[in-house]
């Protein structure tokens, strides 16, 4: 596609053979573009550098796309293709990222944007929500976890407007120091008293079971295979052979993006065996998510335990854990990431590294 030089006629009458030269072009899109640029020799360099970025397929469309204009094509491009969880955090990020900024046109995101935004998200009372001892309640500061994950998700948008043409450049990125606090994983004897105290688990109700019967299920599940709560919670009956011991992971299930079959221990079996219903899934869940976490929660508080440090309770992702300390010293690596549903191996060997500093047995490999 050419471009070409020219002399606006207004200008060449007022200043003559002074008039500075302009570039036109036509851009990927079909809209006619225009620039002044100065001299002669300067406009045929710009009109061949722009003919040279259309030639390649790397132009960037300088037009006045705004944030809003963009945040149209991201939702119907991007997000409405993510999973519902990844979707929500996502867009989480970004409403973060727009209230705070208030961003009008794209190109007018920089660096120091995003300086600006860590720097005001650091001061805001959002954080964890507390509990005095005098009965009044408090909103902490934003961790820099919580930090981080809005700018990798900030990040993430704005590539993609860089890729579409529409940033011209990426902005930096400088990401917030956390502390590196060794991770928590929920021991043998703390396992036993969740488990015992599944007798007090008031949901599921809808199952011709106990809502006993079913959160043991999924804890000795999750101790027992590793898997992801998502996984688990996705995993349907058509997908487990209880005769056989082996259960399917679907590949729009798992976050590896691959069918993954695994055997199950016979304690696992003979748990599921328990779970007989007419629902398609394993783990049937009527209720809102977050209503899975506290009623986990719940339990533990009926159990009297709670992880060392700062938490208040144990998380689904601390049975994942305790399941990597347990075997990382029995199976390759290879065997664990297959098992854990990992994409990349750098993700198994933390897994490997943390059970070093958590089981002393892990340490000698």
């Amino acid at each position: 596609m050419k471009a070409w030089i020219f002399q606006d006629h207004r200008q060449k009458q007022k200043l003559g053979d002074k008039a500075p030269w302009s570039v036109g072009w036509t851009d990927p899109d079909g809209k006619r573009r225009s620039k002044s640029i100065g001299s002669r020799s300067m406009a045929q360099k710009f009109a061949r550098r722009v003919e040279g970025k259309i030639a390649a397929g790397c132009y960037e469309n300088e037009s006045r796309k705004t944030w809003s204009d963009f945040m149209v094509e991201f939702e119907s491009r991007v997000l409405a293709i993510m999973e519902p969880r990844t979707r929500e955090s996502t867009q989480d990020g970004l409403n973060h990222f727009e209230r705070v900024i208030r961003p009008t046109r794209l190109r007018s995101i920089t660096s120091t944007t995003i300086a600006d935004y860590i720097a005001v998200r650091r001061l805001e009372k959002r954080g964890r929500k507390v509990i005095h001892s005098d009965g009044k309640s408090e909103r902490l500061p934003v961790s820099p976890a919580t930090i981080n994950k809005e700018l990798r998700t900030i990040r993430a948008a704005l590539r993609k407007a860089e890729r579409w043409g529409y940033l011209p450049k990426m902005p930096v990125f400088e990401f917030l120091r956390v502390p590196a606090k060794l991770p928590t994983y929920v021991t043998p004897e703390h396992f036993q008293a969740i488990y015992t105290a599944c007798e007090s688990a008031r949901w599921p109700q809808g199952p011709p079971y106990a809502a006993a019967d079913w959160w043991r299920g999924l804890i000795v599940a999750a101790y027992m295979t590793g898997w992801r709560i998502s996984s688990l919670l996705a995993l349907r009956r058509e997908d487990v052979d209880l005769q056989t011991g082996i259960a399917l992971s679907r590949a729009q299930d798992n976050k590896g993006r691959r069918d993954q079959q695994t055997p199950l221990h016979p304690l696992v079996i003979e748990h599921l065996q328990r779970l007989q219903c007419f629902s398609p899934l394993v783990f049937p869940w009527a209720r809102d998510r977050r209503r899975l976490f506290e009623e986990f929660k719940r339990i533990q508080s009926t159990a009297g335990i709670k992880p060392p440090g700062e938490k208040s309770s144990y998380g689904f992702h601390d049975l994942r854990r305790a399941f990597a300390t347990m075997n990382a010293d029995r199976m390759t690596a290879d065997a664990l990431q297959a098992l854990m549903q990992h994409r990349d191996y750098q993700t198994t060997q933390r897994y490997i590294n943390m059970a070093r500093q958590l089981n002393p047995a892990v340490a000698n490999l």
